[in-house]
């Protein structure tokens, strides 16, 4: 069993999700993971497919037509899945006043300690009472085995106060 990653973005409107789930069933592929967002208009799909080789090239064929024919941009990668490493998986998450460079600083906080980040999601709300906009990040780290949590979880903490930001990290 093979395994291809497609990102597509596009002018969001109704039907996209069918037609691309619809060429991949109708191709005999299975969608296994996926993560689907509209986006400043924009919407975008994150899709993992497997099945046969020569399913996932006519796949690639077929979606470069299908992209072309609906205005949609779009990326195929063959993908081979990692070895599962000895890692804890983290939540972080963070609330602060929005500004620039939040996404940035807790992505450093991370790689700077050889920690890799599995997931982030971030949206800005505005406060129900004020309107000052808001931003919230969830995301989801993987500890090397001799990362101890709680210390990693200490020191988050401090750079979040450090920063003007509110974030916690637990383990699962």
């Amino acid at each position: 069993m093979a395994t291809a990653v497609i990102a597509t973005i596009g002018e969001d409107r109704p039907g996209l999700v069918n037609e691309l789930s619809e060429l991949v069933v109708r191709l005999n592929l299975n969608i296994e993971d996926s993560r689907m967002a509209v986006l400043a208009g924009e919407f975008a799909v994150l899709m993992s497919v497997a099945g046969e080789d020569a399913l996932l090239d006519e796949l690639e064929q077929q979606l470069t037509a299908l992209c072309a024919d609906s205005g949609l941009a779009h990326l195929f990668r063959r993908s081979t899945q990692r070895a599962a490493e000895d890692t804890l998986a983290c939540q972080a998450r963070v609330t602060a006043m929005d500004h620039p460079g939040i996404v940035n600083r807790i992505a450093g906080f991370f790689s700077s300690r050889g920690i890799n980040i599995r997931e982030l999601n971030t949206e800005t709300e505005h406060a129900a009472h004020t309107g000052t906009p808001i931003f919230n990040l969830t995301l989801t780290v993987e500890l090397p085995a001799h990362t101890n949590a709680a210390t990693l979880a200490s020191a988050f903490e401090a750079f979040c106060d450090e920063h003007g930001l509110d974030g916690t990290l637990r383990s699962d």
